[in-house]
C-alpha cells in the first residue's frame, strides 16, 4: 500500500459499542497504514476507552454518556484548541451528533442516506457512498474513500501487553485446545439457553477440550456463567468477571475458538484472529455477525423474520429485527454441534 506523504489530522467519533469500536478500528488502522503522517484523535465511550488504551498511536478523548450535556461541554473545552482536517462521524445517533458540534473540523463526513439515522445528515457536510454490503464494517470502510484511501480487506494489529498475555495464559491454564464460551450479551434477549450452553460445553469437554466461560462483572453475566458451570458439575473454568477488557481481549486471542451470541467479544475475537461460532436470532448476521467468520454462524434470523414479516428476507431492510423475545430458543443444540464439527475440520482444532 502506497503511503500518502501529507499529514492528516483526523478526529474519529464513535462512542460505542465494543463490537462497533472493534469494527471501526480496522478502518483507523487502514488509514494509519496509508498516510505516513496521520494524527488520530478518537472520541469514545468510557468502556471503549479501556479497549483502545493499548493503541499508543491513537489519542483518546473519553465521553461518559452519564455526564450528559455537562460532559459534552467538557469535551468542547478539551478540544477547543484543536482544528481537525477531517471529522469521521461514525455513529448515527443523536447523542453523538450533538457531541460532534463540540469538534472543530473542516470536513465533516457522515453516513450515506440509508445509514444516517437520527438526522445525522444535519451535522455533516459530506456523505460516504452506500456500501454494497449490509455489514456494519463494510459501511465503516466507505469512510476511507473520501480520504483517497483504497479499501483493503479488513485486518487488525492488536498490541497486547506482555502482562495481559501472561495473565491470560495463567487464567486459561493447562495445555491442549481451549474453547471459550461467552454466554451473556449486554441485552439478555440475545442470550442462548442455559441448556444449550451447557450442552455444547459438555460436548467439548468429552472430546478433551479445555472449556472456559468469560464475561463482564455485571451481575446478570456472572449469574448465567455460574448456572452454566453448575449444569456442567463445576467442570468449566469460570472466568466471568475475573478480567478487565484488555485482559479479556488477550485471553480471547489465546483461545482456539469462541462461542458467543451477538455481543462485543465476538468482534474482539475477529480482531484477534480467533474463530467465532456465532449464535444469532434477532439480528441479521450478515449485518452484525463476526466479520471474518460469518460462515460459522448458526442463525435462525431468516426463518423467523420471514415468518414475522410475511415476506422474503431479501425484500426487507437489513436492519429489520426479530421481535420474538424467545427467538434464541429456536437455535438447537444439534445445529450448534454440527457447526462445531465443521469448524473443527476447517480450522484443524
Amino acid at each position: 500500500m502506497t503511503k500518502q506523504q501529507t499529514t492528516l489530522k483526523v478526529c474519529i467519533l464513535r462512542l460505542s459499542a465494543i463490537g462497533d469500536v472493534c469494527n471501526a478500528l480496522a478502518v483507523v488502522q487502514q488509514l494509519q497504514h496509508s498516510y505516513q503522517h496521520v494524527d488520530i484523535t478518537w472520541v469514545c465511550g468510557k468502556a471503549e476507552a479501556q479497549l483502545l488504551a493499548a493503541f499508543s498511536n491513537i489519542k483518546l478523548v473519553v465521553y461518559d454518556k452519564k455526564d450528559g450535556l455537562k460532559g459534552m461541554l467538557a469535551i468542547k473545552r478539551e478540544l477547543k484548541s484543536q482544528q481537525f482536517d477531517v471529522l469521521l462521524h461514525m455513529q448515527a445517533a443523536l447523542r453523538a451528533s450533538l457531541l460532534s458540534c463540540c469538534i472543530r473540523a473542516k470536513r465533516r463526513i457522515g453516513f450515506d442516506k440509508g445509514r444516517a439515522k437520527d438526522g445525522q445528515w444535519l451535522f455533516t457536510n459530506e456523505k460516504i457512498a452506500a456500501a454494497n454490503s449490509a455489514h456494519v464494517l463494510d459501511g465503516f470502510l466507505q469512510f476511507l474513500l473520501p480520504l483517497g484511501v483504497a479499501i483493503q480487506a479488513p485486518s487488525w494489529q492488536v498490541p497486547f501487553s506482555q502482562a495481559d498475555q501472561q495473565t491470560a495464559k495463567q487464567l486459561l491454564g493447562g495445555s491442549g485446545k481451549h474453547i471459550v464460551i461467552c454466554p451473556a450479551a449486554s441485552k439478555a434477549y440475545k442470550n442462548w439457553t442455559l441448556q444449550g450452553y451447557a450442552g455444547i460445553a459438555q460436548y467439548a469437554l468429552k472430546q478433551g477440550y479445555q472449556v472456559s466461560l468469560i464475561g463482564s462483572p455485571a451481575s446478570n453475566e456472572v449469574a448465567l456463567s455460574e448456572q452454566v458451570n453448575q449444569a456442567c458439575q463445576g467442570k468449566l473454568n469460570n472466568l466471568c468477571g475475573k478480567t478487565n477488557l484488555s485482559q479479556l481481549w488477550a485471553l480471547i486471542a489465546q483461545a482456539d475458538l469462541l462461542i458467543s451470541p451477538d455481543t462485543g467479544p465476538a468482534h474482539m475475537a475477529v480482531a484477534a484472529n480467533t474463530p467465532v461460532l456465532g449464535l444469532y436470532a434477532h439480528h441479521n448476521p450478515q449485518r452484525t455477525g463476526p466479520y471474518n467468520y460469518r460462515d460459522y454462524v448458526v442463525s435462525v434470523w431468516q426463518q423467523l423474520i420471514e415468518k414475522e414479516q410475511g415476506k422474503p428476507a431479501a425484500q426487507l431492510s437489513w436492519r429489520t429485527r426479530v421481535k420474538d423475545p424467545n427467538a434464541m430458543q429456536y437455535i438447537t443444540l444439534d445445529a450448534v454441534i454440527e457447526m462445531f464439527e465443521f469448524i473443527k475440520k476447517e480450522q484443524q482444532l
